[in-house]
């Protein structure tokens, strides 16, 4: 796998020479960083070079930094590198927060989209990660006339990222109603959202109101058996005895 994935990546440095921000390894696949200003070239490059061949856009994300590598909790178990907004600090808010989400200690842009690639001829894949300039107003060209199907995709973290793809033929939201405000997949959205609706039989139709959801710790209370504690629980069974 890795004498492929060398292949693969002098391949790109050689056809993208000079676009090229980062090219790492990282789980048996290739990730590739480029300017949202050289994006729409170098995928045009990508799919269409018969070395490379990506014939096939997989899956289209957005990401969200704000708070990476922030945790809620310390535990000898859970990893420093992700973030959970299931806890009371972080979702005491009805409409807004009670507090900002904590400040990540990393460095540069908040919003990034990733793309994931799949050559079918040469079977070998592709991961792009491009960050957005503007964390205000994030936007990213859209590569719908490069990949036809990152028009779906595009909108999913268009709905959810709030990341606007200039020159998408048809960018509106896919998955939450028509009418709904802000972006759920962003950090600084609250975990309750800001409204529910219901079935009013006095108005006999469908309302919007605030949120009634109560919140609470989303960490499941599980008794597991532990070797660490099993002199302990010994010593107070016999001392019950």
């Amino acid at each position: 796998m890795s004498e492929k994935l060398d292949r693969l990546a002098a391949c790109l440095e050689e056809k993208i020479k000079g676009r090229i921000r980062s090219l790492h390894q990282a789980c048996d696949e290739l990730t590739l960083e480029v300017s949202a200003g050289d994006l729409p070239g170098v995928a045009g490059i990508l799919r269409r070079d018969p070395e490379l061949g990506f014939d096939m856009l997989v899956d289209v994300c957005g990401v969200d930094y704000s708070a990476y590598g922030v945790t809620e909790w310390t535990t000898e178990s859970s990893t420093a590198e992700g973030f959970s907004r299931g806890v009371e600090k972080a979702t005491f808010g009805r409409f807004t927060f009670d507090e900002a989400p904590p400040a990540s200690g990393r460095s540069g842009s908040r919003f990034a989209v990733v793309y994931h690639l799949l050559s079918v001829a040469h079977n070998h894949r592709l991961r792009i990660r491009v960050y957005c300039e503007d964390d205000e107003f994030p936007t990213m060209p859209s590569l719908v006339e490069v990949w036809n199907s990152a028009n779906w995709f595009e909108r999913e973290a268009f709905d959810l990222f709030g990341i606007v793809f200039n020159g998408h033929p048809d960018l509106r939201r896919i998955l939450t109603d028509y009418g709904f405000v802000g972006h759920p997949f962003r950090k600084d959205f609250p975990l309750v959202g800001h409204v529910e609706m219901r079935y009013d039989p006095e108005q006999r139709r469908v309302i919007y109101q605030p949120v009634t959801i109560t919140p609470r710790v989303l960490v499941p209370r599980v008794i597991r058996k532990d070797h660490r504690y099993l002199d302990d629980a010994a010593e107070e069974k016999s001392a019950d005895a």
